[in-house]
């Protein structure tokens, strides 16, 4: 991956990317850094190709020692989302996974019930409403300039799959304009529970338009410091959503 398209993924992320490479919980830290690293690669925070910092910096950014991060590494890469290159401008690089298949993610969403379906959607409504409302109060102007390039890419994006990628990143932004780590480490862990389903909804144009239409509300909501308006239009994206994949789930 070029380096201009390296920086271009850096700004479009912004705070999004700090959660990531934060340090991880002390508990089962290669777990941590397996699901913290493999979570970021499938909701597109770190983009198919980009290379990894180097083990003793990533290591010393995660808070883990170098023997802990290989053994996240080794994990990574049997799961198909790290590959690793040596020699001369080697190291481990993202690779971004397959989407999986309308059948595959339709036996998924049978295993959720209706009610697992809405109480996953109250707590994707609880962290993105509230998300809005605080990114309202604390962000100026020019700190939405990722959230809008994310949802305008929305609107350019011809496939379910990238669609799903992009609407799941508008969220783990909009937690991260919030200034909040742990929302924003929380959004993205729901993310990886929701954001492959939603390709099952987003694949309707007319569905990925009013959803666009929503995010620009919100955004516009959280420019004008209108924290109680921000929050309702995030809630209400999320509760939309949410309707779509339960009532598609009853037909299934």
């Amino acid at each position: 991956m070029s380096k201009v398209v390296a920086v271009k993924q850096t700004q479009m992320n912004g705070g999004a990317r700090k959660a990531v490479f934060a340090p991880v919980d002390s508990r089962a830290r290669v777990d941590a850094v397996v699901r913290r690293i493999g979570d970021a690669i499938e909701l597109g925070l770190l983009a198919d190709g980009e290379q990894l910092p180097g083990e003793t910096e990533l290591a010393g950014q995660l808070g883990v020692s170098t023997v802990t991060l290989r053994e996240a590494l080794m994990a990574l890469r049997q799961q198909g989302l790290v590959t690793t290159r040596r020699g001369r401008g080697g190291g481990s690089f993202v690779s971004l996974p397959e989407v999986p298949g309308e059948e595959r993610l339709k036996v998924r969403l049978r295993g959720w019930s209706t009610e697992e379906l809405r109480d996953l959607g109250d707590h994707w409504a609880a962290l993105s409403g509230t998300a809005a409302r605080l990114a309202a109060d604390r962000t100026e102007p020019d700190d939405l300039v990722q959230l809008r390039r994310t949802a305008e890419e929305l609107t350019q994006a011809t496939d379910a799959a990238a669609r799903s990628r992009v609407y799941g990143r508008f969220h783990v932004e909009l937690a991260a304009a919030s200034q909040s780590a742990r929302l924003t480490r929380e959004q993205v862990a729901l993310q990886t529970e929701v954001g492959a389903l939603l390709c099952l909804v987003l694949g309707d144009d007319e569905y990925r338009e009013e959803v666009s239409e929503r995010l620009r509300f919100v955004i516009s909501a959280v420019q004008d410091g209108a924290h109680e308006l921000a929050r309702e239009q995030a809630e209400r994206c999320v509760r939309e959503s949410t309707s779509r994949l339960i009532a598609l789930r009853l037909t299934l």
